[in-house]
């Protein structure tokens, strides 16, 4: 059986959406057992209408993956009532709510540390837990907003754009995980608890801490730039066309040898021999010449050809796949396993993500797909609290479950 660094872990997970179900995932992988607190009024699927949709199921499959779900109705007293009880027995409490609901359920590290003095609680809001900004309420898209992201994403000549998908969450989430681990050893250390609070928009503002610092020190506004870099070290730098219909190839280059290896990949024809392009600080001042000429050769060669061909040259070069792509045709995927089945609560296989590392001694493991809604309810609270049918009968009356 697969050794898992985090068992014996229990995690108590109030999160919702993207950023906190995805980091409890992380844990959930590596054998923490993470109950998820659910509500029938808004699914922790991605929250709100989209639960329901073919991509709100896809995401809950993927986020939810291995963990527990029970029912609990948080606007009564019976359901707060348990829901402290499941905090004494765990080691993490994770939420990643507006900065008014915990305590308002009277659920705040204050709180629940007073049942339990040595939890580790995430929380995981938009802005933090402090600051003017803290009461915000936001979603991936702002927090890419706010964070610089969406305005320094596009062409000089185009609007701001972000990308497709919140990667704000996935950042989150990554942080939170990472968080929680750095918790957990220094508990083992000290045995002393903590309350961790992830600022999103920080996790995300974090990536392009580099480009304020050269905004603050040259006082300069740093533009949109496409597809070349910022610092425009590398030429050519960018996504080309290539045959079929949509189908594009994207090349780095930043060395004279780079160049070179390049240029002789593509049986050097005489554009490439030009002075103009001799040296990286010439192809540089002549980058969008460059990018027309380079283009002329890939729009006449087949994307994956093309990417074999470069890169069987030490040229870095990779074919702008789809998600159909990633998942059917990728043959290094595959041979890594990234895409696991796992069978749902129906019985039914969904495809979702395993973790993008691989540990020799704990690699982790998901045995089984998302539970449906409520569905541990008996184990949680008969094997794990030990109430017994009368007291569930009591709470049920008392409107502890949603």
């Amino acid at each position: 059986m697969t050794e898992l660094a985090l068992e014996g872990i229990r995690v108590l997970d109030f999160t919702w959406i993207h950023a906190g179900p995805s980091a409890t995932r992380i844990l959930a992988d590596q054998g923490a057992q993470v109950i998820k607190v659910e509500s029938n009024q808004a699914l922790s699927v991605v929250g709100g209408p989209a639960s329901n949709t073919a991509r709100g199921l896809g995401q809950r499959h993927n986020w939810n993956a291995g963990k527990s779900s029970i029912s609990l109705n948080m606007k009564t007293d019976a359901g707060k009532e348990l829901a402290r009880r499941l905090v004494a027995v765990s080691d993490v409490v994770a939420e990643n709510f507006s900065g008014r609901v915990m305590p308002s359920w009277g659920m705040d590290f204050e709180s629940i540390v007073k049942i339990r003095p040595d939890i580790i609680m995430l929380s995981m809001s938009g802005f933090g837990r402090t600051g003017p900004w803290k009461d915000r309420v936001s979603y991936g898209q702002t927090l890419q907003a706010w964070s610089g992201f969406t305005d320094l994403t596009g062409f000089p000549e185009t609007d701001p754009s972000g990308p497709a998908s919140a990667y704000s969450d996935a950042v989150g989430g990554m942080t939170g995980a990472q968080a929680v681990l750095l918790a957990l050893i220094q508990r083992a250390q000290t045995g002393r608890g903590q309350w961790i609070d992830v600022s999103q928009m920080e996790a995300m503002s974090s990536l392009l801490g580099p480009l304020a610092l050269e905004l603050s020190a040259n006082d300069a506004d740093v533009q949109r730039t496409g597809n070349r870099e910022h610092h425009g070290s590398g030429a050519p730098h960018g996504a080309y066309r290539c045959q079929g219909e949509d189908r594009w190839l994207v090349i780095t280059i930043f060395t004279d040898t780079e160049w070179a290896a390049f240029s002789g990949a593509i049986e050097s024809p005489e554009w490439a021999k030009d002075d103009r392009f001799a040296t990286a600080k010439s192809r540089l001042r002549y980058a969008d010449e460059l990018d027309r000429l380079v283009e002329s050769w890939t729009v006449e060669q087949d994307a994956d050809a093309a990417m074999h061909l470069l890169q069987s040259a030490g040229v870095a070069a990779g074919v702008v796949q789809t998600g159909k792509d990633m998942a059917e045709n990728d043959p290094h995927l595959r041979d890594r396993g990234i895409f696991q089945q796992v069978p749902d609560a129906g019985g039914v296989l969904r495809t979702i993500e395993r973790a993008p590392y691989k540990l020799t001694l704990t690699p982790g493991e998901v045995i089984r797909g998302a539970p449906e809604f409520g569905a541990d309810q008996d184990f949680v609270f008969r094997e794990i609290l030990g109430v017994d049918d009368e007291e569930l009968a009591e709470m049920a009356i008392a409107g502890a479950f949603d």
